[in-house]
């Protein structure tokens, strides 16, 4: 069996969720939509899923309890960018206002990945992302250690050329594959306290 870990960039998966205009899928089991998307003779080692903390508290309370829904995953870790606004002003009108970015998940694929294939955890590795800044850091997987197939599997209405040709291969993530994959509606945890799916999201 080859060994498989998935590198979700969350806020490129959810983005693609939400331009395809699928809240349900916002609800999603990250862990069993890498499991769907396996071929027969490949395991799934763990999954690492990236995000940061947005700063709105309405979208707060709901990434909080969907972080927490995927908490009770038995195979995934979370791990945490930051999320920073900037005040942008038009040069034209002199307009100011305010955008927001993400920063680090780049990063933080990139150091994990190598991390994994140095101590060689990994036989196949899936990068869950249609972002091309990911580029150098599966070349450098490539390069450094021939003998690791990585994959690109873009999210609903994201796609990168460039990723594309620097992975052994690629696929595309299906509607269809993301309405087998949520998450059940409530989660009951050990401790009996119940999570529910955001209504925005039903």
């Amino acid at each position: 069996m080859q060994r498989v870990i998935a590198y979700v960039d969350g806020f490129n998966l959810y983005h693609g969720i939400r331009d395809s205009k699928w809240p349900w899928a916002k609800w999603l089991n990250i862990q069993e939509m890498v499991q769907c998307i396996l071929r027969q003779e490949q395991d799934l080692v763990h999954v690492h899923y990236f995000t940061s903390r947005v700063d709105s508290p309405a979208k707060q309370r709901r990434q909080n309890t969907y972080l927490e829904a995927l908490g009770t995953l038995s195979n995934l870790t979370i791990h945490f960018g930051r999320f920073l606004s900037d005040k942008i002003c038009c040069a034209r009108c002199g307009y100011t206002y305010t955008t927001h970015h993400e920063k680090m998940t780049d990063v933080n694929i990139a150091v994990q990945m190598m991390t994994d294939a140095y101590r060689d955890t990994f036989d196949v590795a899936f990068v869950v992302s249609g972002d091309s800044d990911l580029v150098g850091a599966v070349s450098t997987v490539r390069t450094l250690f021939p003998n690791k197939y990585l994959v690109a599997a873009f999210p609903p209405r994201r796609h990168s050329r460039d990723l594309a040709s620097a992975v052994n291969g690629s696929i595309k993530i299906y509607e269809s594959t993301l309405r087998k994959c949520l998450l059940p509606d409530p989660i009951v945890k050990p401790d009996g306290y119940r999570l529910h799916c955001p209504a925005s999201w039903r």
